[in-house]
């Protein structure tokens, strides 16, 4: 036998195709010996008479299967002819020949591949249903008409049941139609754009919520006709506002430009916005009613973590944020590396009582980890937030020196981000009333290996026992 002609259905026809180039490897039929024409299907091989019975299945390799079915979605009449030489090539001892791409019949069933992962992209971006009366039951009916470039239609219909369940619809195409009841999908034949309403009262709707997210700054036309390309406006209702969207995108602009700017809502939470904005506090007493009244900027937190110590202290110290142990006592300093300060403040000669211990942020910000609640470090924006009550905070208290722990403190009193390593001693803070020191958090000596940790506690200590001294000096000894 010289030749076959294989008739399959119109479309994509991946059983037929399947049964067909079995067959064709079993004997040993070559490429060019056939002719693939995509109609309706009487019978693959005509010339083997009905005695011909199934082929044996071929195992083929993971990225050969994959290929497959999505290269017979693809329009191009040579889709089956390219795909027999893949498989005979396969057959014929090539096991990785998918995997290389320059191979330049590989390289073009690839684009193809990738021309279907566009069109389903599209027609899922794309399609807009429009109501069409009712169905069986009395349930809504809405109907849609898009022109895929490929046989997609089977392959996105799941994806419409799925995210649609509750109402009946019908897709339809040039080529065929979906259609769902509420309980499976059906496909027939194809459609006419005539079947489908031209619009509906969704659709108002739907193109004041785009033009509402419209963001003119970023109007860039060659994009948007790249993604959504000319032959699907028709579809697509917001289309016909995008015209005066674009017209008056620099207009918008430089509105946008000259409004004052505002700090996200998230960022400000709405009660402490409130606080603040009736009255300045007068007192500490005052101040920290209204961190107690204040929502957590990341929620989940027990409670607001005040300051603890007396007014006029000589010497303040400012950690990060509480932990677990400070969250659910509501006091600074209580947990291990509370515990590992106020040991280092005993040999350094400072008396925890008559000192004024508080964190540049105040609210507990964790993770969950099992049954635990594991510690995650403020970010910038958050410590911003809380340097109002910070700054006031150390007012109220009017320290001689303020000792910073760590680098989120010296964040909270400098406004910049300083590595400890560089800037540990003697600190002077612009702009504020009282000297500056910098040093280690505790937590950062609970991390070290225990080789580490003996040497790294007295560096700590001494550090203590320099801040000691400066803090009985007169306000303003520190360069």
């Amino acid at each position: 036998m010289t030749g076959r002609t294989i008739r399959l259905r119109p479309g994509a026809d991946l059983d037929g195709f399947r049964a067909a180039v079995r067959r064709l490897v079993h004997d040993g039929v070559a490429p060019d010996a056939v002719t693939w024409i995509a109609g309706e299907a009487q019978s693959l091989f005509p010339e083997d008479g009905p005695e011909a019975g199934p082929a044996p299945a071929l195992a083929l390799p993971r990225a050969v299967a994959a290929l497959i079915p999505a290269v017979v979605m693809h329009r191009d009449p040579e889709r089956y002819g390219l795909l027999h030489r893949l498989v005979r090539r396969v057959a014929d001892g090539e096991r990785h020949i998918a995997e290389v791409a320059s191979d330049p019949l590989v390289h073009r069933l690839h684009l193809m591949r990738k021309a279907i992962g566009r069109d389903l992209h599209k027609m899922h971006a794309f399609l807009r249903f429009r109501r069409a009366g009712t169905g069986e039951g009395g349930r809504e009916r809405f109907a849609a008409w898009f022109e895929p470039e490929h046989h997609i239609l089977a392959e996105a219909a799941p994806f419409f049941s799925a995210r649609f369940p509750s109402f009946d619809w019908s897709i339809l195409t040039p080529d065929g139609s979906a259609h769902w009841d509420g309980r499976a999908l059906s496909f027939g034949p194809p459609g006419r754009r005539e079947d489908v309403p031209e619009q509906d009262a969704f659709e108002a709707g739907w193109t004041d919520y785009y033009s509402s997210t419209f963001n003119p700054a970023r109007t860039n036309l060659a994009a948007m006709r790249a993604e959504m390309p000319k032959k699907y406006w028709h579809n697509m209702p917001e289309t016909a506002a995008i015209p005066g969207l674009v017209r008056a995108a620099g207009q918008r602009v430089g509105a946008m430009i000259e409004r004052a700017p505002e700090a996200p809502a998230k960022r400000v939470p709405a009660r402490a916005l409130a606080a603040m904005a009736a009255q300045e506090p007068a007192s500490l007493e005052a101040l920290n009613a209204v961190i107690r009244a204040s929502e957590p900027l990341v929620p989940g937190a027990t409670q607001a973590v005040l300051g603890e110590g007396p007014l006029g202290a000589a010497i303040a110290f400012v950690g990060e944020q509480p932990g677990d142990q400070e969250d659910l006592q509501g006091r600074p300093f209580v947990g291990p590396a509370g515990q590992l300060l106020a040991r280092a403040l005993r040999e350094a000669g400072i008396d925890r009582d008559r000192s004024y211990l508080t964190n540049a942020v105040k609210h507990f910000k964790f993770e969950m980890r099992g049954k635990r609640r594991l510690h995650q470090s403020p970010t910038a924006g958050e410590v911003a937030h809380y340097r109002w009550w910070l700054d006031r905070e150390l007012a109220f208290v009017a320290p001689r020196l303020v000792v910073a722990l760590g680098a989120t403190a010296v964040l909270a009193l400098s406004g910049r981000q300083i590595p400890i390593t560089r800037a540990r001693g003697p600190a002077a803070f612009a702009g504020k009333p009282f000297d500056g020191f910098i040093t280690v958090h505790p937590s950062y000596l609970l991390r070290l290996p225990d080789a580490a940790r003996p040497e790294a506690y007295e560096a700590f200590v001494g550090d203590l026992r320099r801040a000691a001294l400066l803090a009985a000096e007169p306000a303003g000894a520190v360069g």
